[in-house]
C-alpha cells in the first residue's frame, strides 16, 4: 500500500511509500522522466515503474541514486533503458560491496524476504557526480550536488530549480531520527547547514513528510546538537547517550561513528 503521488510543482512529484516510509521523486521533462531513487527490490521498482506510467507516457530516461543504501538503489536494474547517475563513491560501493549489502538487507528485512533480496541484480550508476552535475530533461534542468559527508560519504542533493523543490535523500528524515550507522556526525552538521542555505519552496527528505524551511532548520539544529554531544564526550572521555535530541540508541550509534570520524581526521 502506498500514498498517492503529490505534485510539488508542475511535473515534479514525490511518492511516499508505506514500506520504510520512503520517498521517491519523479521529474517530468520534455524529453522524458527522471526518477530519484528506485526502492528496495525488483518487485517494488516494478510497482513504481507501473505507477509512473499512470502519470505520463514519456519514457523513463534517467535515474539518480541519492546514496548507496539498499532501500534507495536495489530497484536500479528494473529501469534498463535509463541512465543511472550517482556520486562516484555510490558507484564504487555498489561495485565493491553490492553483494555484501544484500546480506545486510536480509538481516534488516528478515528471512521471510531473503528470496526477494537475493534476486536483486546490483546495478551501480554508470554516470558519476563528483561534486556536482546536471541533466537536461528537455525544457528543464535537474541539478545534483555533493555538499559533504553526512548520512553516508556519497549523499547527493537533487534540485529542480524552476519549481524550487529539493530532494535531500537521507541527509534529512522527517518523523524519525536520522540513521547514523554509516554517518559522519561532525561533518553532517556542516553539510545540512549548506543544504539549509539552498533556496527551496519545499524539501523532500529520504523518509517521511515533505519539510518546510522551519522543519529543515529544526533538524539542522538537532544534528548540530548530536555533534556537540559527541565532541563533549570525546573531550571528557564520558558520553551519556541519554543526553541528546534523539533516543539513546541513535545517540549511541552517532557516538561510535564520531569516534571513527575523529580518528580518521587525526
Amino acid at each position: 500500500m502506498s500514498l498517492p503521488f503529490d505534485e510539488l510543482g508542475e511535473g515534479v512529484f514525490r511518492r511516499r511509500y508505506a514500506s520504510l516510509d520512503l520517498n521517491i521523486g519523479v521529474v517530468i521533462g520534455g524529453d522524458g522522466v527522471l526518477v530519484i531513487d528506485t526502492r528496495a527490490s525488483h518487485g517494488q521498482a516494478e510497482e513504481l515503474r507501473t505507477e509512473i506510467g499512470g502519470l505520463t507516457e514519456l519514457p523513463i530516461r534517467w535515474v539518480v541514486n541519492t546514496h548507496w543504501h539498499w532501500d534507495h538503489t536495489f530497484g536500479n536494474a528494473i529501469f534498463p533503458d535509463a541512465a543511472v547517475w550517482g556520486h562516484r563513491r555510490c558507484r564504487d560501493y555498489l561495485i565493491e560491496h553490492g553483494e555484501e549489502a544484500k546480506q545486510g538487507a536480509i538481516g534488516w528485512a528478515g528471512e521471510a524476504n531473503r528470496a526477494v533480496i537475493e534476486a536483486v541484480v546490483i546495478r551501480p550508476p554508470e554516470f558519476v557526480v563528483d561534486p556536482d552535475g546536471s541533466i537536461d530533461l528537455g525544457g528543464r534542468t535537474v541539478r545534483m550536488e555533493w555538499l559533504g559527508l553526512g548520512h553516508t560519504d556519497a549523499d547527493l542533493v537533487v534540485t529542480v530549480p524552476d519549481v524550487g523543490v529539493v530532494f535531500a535523500g537521507d541527509l534529512l528524515e522527517e518523523g524519525a531520527p536520522p540513521y547514523y550507522g554509516d554517518g559522519y556526525p561532525f561533518a553532517w552538521q556542516d553539510t545540512v547547514n549548506e543544504l539549509r542555505g539552498r533556496t527551496a519552496t519545499m524539501t523532500v527528505p529520504g523518509h517521511g513528510d515533505v519539510m518546510n524551511a522551519d522543519a529543515v532548520a529544526d533538524q539542522c539544529e538537532e544534528i548540530a546538537a548530536v555533534a556537540a554531544a559527541c565532541a563533549e564526550g570525546l573531550a571528557s572521555g564520558v558520553f551519556d547517550p541519554s543526553h541528546g535530541p534523539y533516543p539513546s540508541e541513535t545517540m549511541s550509534s552517532a557516538w561510535e561513528r564520531a569516534k571513527l570520524e575523529r580518528r580518521v581526521e587525526d
